[in-house]
C-alpha cells in the first residue's frame, strides 16, 4: 500500500500552500488593525464575516462543483481569494475590509470542499483514517508555517499582503496538474438542525462553544498579544505554540477517547480550559508562563471539535452520516462567527484580558450544559429502568393465576376460598363419579394431582388454608 502522502501529493501540496497563506493572512490583518489603534470590535468584526463566508461557500461550493466540476471550482475560487486578499493593500476603509474578508471565507470554503471531497471520494476504505490524518497534518504544518514567516516582516508593510497573493495564487498549480482521476460531482448534504439538537444536544453545543473559542483566537490572539507588549517575532511563537499543540494532541486525544467515555472527556475538558483561561485573563503572564499557558489551551480548545464530532457519529445512524456532517459544519459557523464578535465588545468595554475572560465564560456555560445533559439522560434511563420492572406481569400459567393463590392471600375470606377451591376443574376432578373407571385409583391415593403438579385435596384445602392464613383482622 502506497503512502497517502505520495498517493495524493498534488492535493496536499495545494492544502499546504493554500493554509499557509490563510494563517499569514489572518494574523496579518489582526496585527495590522492593532498596530493603527483600531478598535477590537472591529477586528472581531473581521473574523467573524471570514467564518460567515465560510458557512455561505458551504452551499455555495455544492453548486459550483456540481455544475462545473472540482477543479475549476477550485481555480475559480482560489482567482477570487487571490483578488479579494490583495485587495486590502489598495485601501484602509473597514467596511471594504469586511467584504473582502467575506469573500475570502467564501471561496476557501469552496476549495477546502473541493479537496475533502476529493479525498473522501479517492481514498480506499482501508487508507482513509490514514488518508485524513495526513490531511490534518499538512494543515497544521501550513497554519504553523504561515505564523513562523511573519516574523521575518517585523514592520508589517506590504510584503506579507504580497506573499499571501503568491501562495493563493500558486495554490492552483499542483491540483491543475494533478494525473489524478476527476471524482464525481457532490450532491447536496440535507440540513437536520432540529432532529440533531434533540438527538446530539452534547455533541452540538459543545461544537457550537468550540467554534467561538477557536474564530475569537485565531482573530483576537494576535492583538491581544500585541498589546501586551511582544513583537511580531514574539507573536508568530505565540500563535506557532498554540497551533503546534493542536497537532500534537490530535492523536493521544483519539486514543483517549476510545478508553474513557467522550462525554465524560468532554466535561474534564472543558473544566481544565476554563481553569485556563480564566488564569491567562486574570494573571499577567508573560515569557515561558505565558508560552506554557498557551501550549496547554492549544492541547484543550483545538480537541473539543474532534471529541465532540465523534461523540456525535457514536449516536448516529449510518445514513445519517452526511446530513450530521453538514449541520456539524453549519453549527461550528455559526459560533466562529458569534464568538469574534462577543470577545471583541467584552474586550473593548472590560480590557485586553477579556478575551480569555470571555472563553472562561464559555467553558463555564459548557460545562453547565453537558452537567445537566447529563444528569437528564441518567434520570430518564433510570425512569426508564423502573418502569420496565414495575410493568412486568407474570404469565397465566404461574402462581398467581392458580386456584390455590387465593388460599395464599390473608386478604381472601376463607368461606369463599373454600367455595372457589370446590367450583374448580381441580377439585371436581378429586371427587369424581364414583361408578368412573378411577375408583379404585383413588382410594388408593386419596390425594390427586392437578395439571400444573400441586398435590392438592378438597377436603384438605380449607384445613390446609385455615393453618396457613392468619386471624382476619377488621379494615
Amino acid at each position: 500500500m502506497s503512502s497517502p502522502f505520495r498517493s495524493f501529493s498534488s492535493l496536499f501540496s495545494s492544502t499546504l500552500v493554500m493554509v499557509l497563506a490563510a494563517g499569514l493572512l489572518t494574523t496579518y490583518l489582526g496585527l495590522s488593525l492593532a498596530a493603527n489603534q483600531v478598535e477590537p470590535l472591529w477586528i472581531g468584526a473581521m473574523m467573524s464575516c471570514y467564518y460567515l463566508g465560510l458557512v455561505v461557500g458551504s452551499k455555495l461550493g455544492h453548486r459550483l462543483i456540481a455544475r462545473v466540476g472540482h477543479i475549476r471550482t477550485f481555480v475559480a475560487s482560489a482567482g477570487i481569494v487571490t483578488a479579494s486578499a490583495l485587495g486590502h493593500a489598495l485601501t484602509l476603509q473597514l467596511e471594504v475590509w469586511l467584504v473582502l474578508r467575506l469573500l475570502v471565507g467564501t471561496g476557501m470554503m469552496c476549495q477546502y470542499m473541493v479537496l475533502e471531497s476529493w479525498l473522501n471520494e479517492q481514498a480506499e476504505t482501508q487508507q482513509r483514517g490514514t488518508v485524513f490524518a495526513a490531511y490534518m497534518i499538512v494543515s497544521y504544518i501550513g497554519m504553523i508555517g504561515g505564523q513562523t514567516v511573519l516574523s521575518l516582516f517585523p514592520e508589517l508593510g506590504l510584503e506579507p499582503l504580497l506573499l499571501v497573493g503568491i501562495c493563493y495564487a500558486l495554490c492552483i498549480v499542483p491540483i491543475a496538474l494533478t494525473r489524478r482521476i476527476h471524482p464525481a460531482p457532490l450532491h447536496p448534504a440535507p440540513l437536520k438542525i432540529l432532529p440533531f439538537w434533540r438527538q446530539v444536544p452534547q455533541s452540538l453545543t459543545t461544537i457550537l462553544i468550540a467554534g467561538g473559542i477557536s474564530g475569537s483566537f485565531y482573530g483576537l490572539a494576535p492583538a491581544f498579544v500585541a498589546n501586551s507588549g511582544l513583537s511580531n517575532a514574539g507573536i508568530a511563537s505565540f500563535m506557532s505554540v498554540t497551533i503546534l499543540a493542536g497537532l500534537l494532541a490530535q492523536y493521544p486525544m483519539g486514543k483517549l477517547s476510545d478508553k474513557i467515555p467522550r462525554s465524560r472527556l468532554l466535561r474534564i475538558n472543558s473544566a481544565l480550559l476554563g481553569v485556563i483561561v480564566l488564569t491567562m485573563a486574570i494573571l499577567p503572564l508573560s515569557g515561558f508562563f505565558l508560552l506554557g499557558a498557551t501550549f496547554c489551551f492549544g492541547i484543550l480548545a483545538f480537541t473539543l471539535y474532534p471529541l465532540a464530532t465523534a461523540l456525535a457519529n457514536q449516536h448516529i445512524d449510518q445514513n445519517d452520516r452526511v446530513a450530521l456532517s453538514a449541520t456539524i459544519l453549519l453549527t461550528f459557523g455559526i459560533g466562529a462567527t458569534i464568538g469574534p464578535l462577543i470577545a471583541s465588545a467584552f474586550m473593548q468595554l472590560l480590557g485586553n484580558s477579556m478575551l480569555y475572560g470571555y472563553m472562561a465564560v464559555c467553558c463555564l456555560l459548557l460545562f453547565i450544559r453537558l452537567q445537566r445533559v447529563n444528569y437528564n439522560q441518567k434520570m430518564a434511563n433510570k425512569l426508564l429502568a423502573q418502569q420496565a420492572s414495575s410493568d412486568y406481569q407474570l404469565a397465566s400459567g404461574d402462581l398467581v393465576s392458580s386456584p390455590l393463590a387465593a388460599a395464599l392471600d390473608p386478604r381472601v375470606d376463607e368461606q369463599s376460598v373454600q367455595q372457589q377451591m370446590r367450583a374448580e376443574p381441580v377439585a371436581d376432578n378429586i371427587n369424581a363419579d364414583n361408578n368412573s373407571d378411577h375408583r379404585g385409583a383413588e382410594h388408593d391415593n386419596p390425594a390427586a394431582i392437578d395439571a400444573d403438579g400441586i398435590c392438592c385435596n378438597a377436603g384438605d384445602s380449607s384445613e390446609q388454608t385455615n393453618k396457613a392464613s392468619p386471624p382476619k383482622t377488621p379494615d
